[in-house]
């Protein structure tokens, strides 16, 4: 009797196992995910959630002795310890399965052909390493089980290396392929956009102003890695197609280099170049050489519209003999933006270049949405639009979401900047947020992916909010404390700063502290993986 009871509680054990690596599996593949499938930016984020998980809560300290206790109990009488065992992890598994039915997240898994793949190789892992702890007596098994909860995430990096080299060969096929479809098309005007800041926003804004003219394509939301240019252009690019717009991003050294030369555009815009993903590029030389490889890689017939304002882009020396158009606002330039105005129903402004001077709406905010407006008019001249046909164009251009969006939610007035905020970004927000009537309220949890100088540019950025902001919500008690500091030492009043643990938390107070009139400027979303 003793003998099958035990049999049972290893089929019981086995259930209980696959319920709960289930939902870690899931999670762990969704952090890997939000990580790019990139080791070198899972390892150090798992690194840092590991430590904030042990200094937050005692809860798995409790967890790993409770184990060890039954272990005990399971070596001298195994009938018990096994029953334990099992009802210790089902409670577990379920605990898990209920947080993660609980939890909201900002970027969902995606449940791709590539995380099949890793999901298949997961499990293969854990099925290896569960009929090898499966075989071992009860003591080892009660041992061994709570290791393995914390060992599927280090098996997200095995399993991204067994997947490398079949990854890399699907990758190089994709790509051939696309290149096979863009050569098929020789007329077709292609448009490289890369920078620090304002990608997204100058390709949308581009693509609006040329389709007045034009049959344009432009890459989806920021798919500006090799596989999102693919994807665009295997599935959406057709003959018919007059104009493709590539965004492309970087967040390494050699990664605008391989983009433009698998694009081969004729034409380039380079938005902006600062301090961001300094994680991975090390330093800012290395930032600016990477941008301008987009330039620098143009055929000498290209042309190339670069933003002037940034002493980034102003002092380095381009080596190519395209020809180079300059926009700027704060500086000479070929086209320039002149007696900008803002108000709660957009921005006016007059452009002012060699042709004279023309006047321009828009009912976009901000100084970068002028610029990118002005990188697209300066462009769109190139391409043969008239200056009617351009101040229509950019008085129909709509919001880029999550991009200093005017919204109304709940009634309250917002001002949506809560994708990817930067230093530059950031600080113009504040700009926009200041010339704003009745009480402004700023809700941020500050900015990430930003090397050795996180801290830093995070407690300028608070130190900045002060004469530009009446009431500071800090999403993330650790995340913000250096804005904490930074409107600290600003002078500012310490009693309009609030801090809290979530969004939710954030929205809450709004609604009963904020009027209809105020307005609230919602600064960064942190992705999931992130957000403490």
């Amino acid at each position: 009797m003793n003998d099958f009871l035990l049999f049972i509680n290893r089929i019981l054990i086995v259930v209980a196992w696959i319920v709960l690596y289930s939902t870690t599996i899931k999670k762990s593949l969704h952090m890997f995910q939000q990580n790019r499938y990139e080791i070198r930016r899972y390892w150090p984020w798992l690194l840092e959630h590991i430590q904030l998980d042990v200094k937050k809560s005692i809860k798995w300290v409790v967890i790993y002795v409770s184990y060890i206790a039954i272990a005990f109990i399971a070596n001298r009488y195994p009938s018990i310890g096994s029953t334990l065992v099992i009802l210790l992890t089902l409670l577990l598994s379920y605990q898990f399965a209920r947080a993660e039915q609980r939890t909201s997240y900002i970027k969902k898994l995606n449940m791709t052909s590539r995380v099949k793949r890793q999901i298949v190789v997961m499990v293969a892992l854990v099925l290896i390493t569960l009929y090898l702890v499966f075989m071992l007596d009860w003591m080892w098994i009660s041992l061994f089980t709570p290791i393995m909860i914390g060992i599927i995430w280090v098996y997200v990096i095995v399993m991204a290396l067994i997947t490398l080299p079949f990854e890399g060969l699907v990758k190089r096929f994709y790509i051939h392929k696309a290149k096979m479809i863009l050569n098929q098309q020789s007329r077709l005007i292609k448009i490289g956009i890369t920078g620090s800041y304002g990608k997204t926003s100058s390709k949308n804004i581009l693509n609006e102003i040329l389709s007045e003219k034009y049959y344009v394509l432009s890459t989806p939301a920021s798919f500006n890695t090799p596989m999102g240019l693919t994807i665009t252009i295997r599935e959406q690019l057709k003959t018919i197609h007059q104009v493709f717009i590539a965004e492309m991003g970087a967040d390494k050294v050699g990664e605008i280099d391989f983009l433009s030369k698998f694009i081969r555009p004729q034409y380039a815009i380079i938005t902006s170049i600062g301090p961001q993903h300094l994680n991975t590029f090390k330093t800012l030389d290395n930032i600016i050489r990477e941008k301008m490889r987009l330039v620098e890689n143009l055929p000498v017939s290209g042309v190339c519209v670069i933003n002037f304002d940034y002493d980034t882009v102003r002092n380095y020396r381009i080596k190519n003999n395209c020809k180079i158009i300059r926009y700027a606002i704060d500086h000479e330039a070929d086209f320039m933006a002149k007696n900008i105005e803002y108000s709660p129903n957009g921005s006016k402004f007059d452009v002012v270049c060699s042709e004279g001077t023309y006047p321009f709406m828009t009912r976009l905010l901000g100084k970068h949405n002028i610029a990118n407006i002005l990188a697209g008019i300066a462009l769109g001249r190139q391409l043969g639009l008239s200056w009617e046909m351009l101040q229509k164009a950019v008085s129909n251009v709509n919001y880029v979401e999550h991009r200093l969006q005017l919204k109304k939610i709940n009634g309250f007035n917002y001002i949506d900047n809560a994708f990817n905020s930067n230093p530059e970004g950031a600080k113009m927000s504040l700009e926009v947020l200041k010339l704003m009537p009745n009480h402004r309220y700023i809700v941020t949890p500050g900015m990430i992916d930003l090397g050795v100088k996180q801290y830093e540019l995070n407690k300028q950025f608070g130190a900045q909010m002060k004469d530009h902001v009446d009431t500071v919500l800090l999403v993330g008690r650790k995340q913000t404390q250096p804005i904490y500091e930074g409107l600290k030492e600003s002078g500012f009043d310490m009693d309009q700063v609030i801090v809290l643990d979530t969004v939710k938390e954030a929205f809450k107070y709004i609604e009963s502290h904020a009027n209809k009139d105020d307005i609230i400027l919602l600064e960064n979303d942190l992705p999931d993986a992130f957000n403490h």
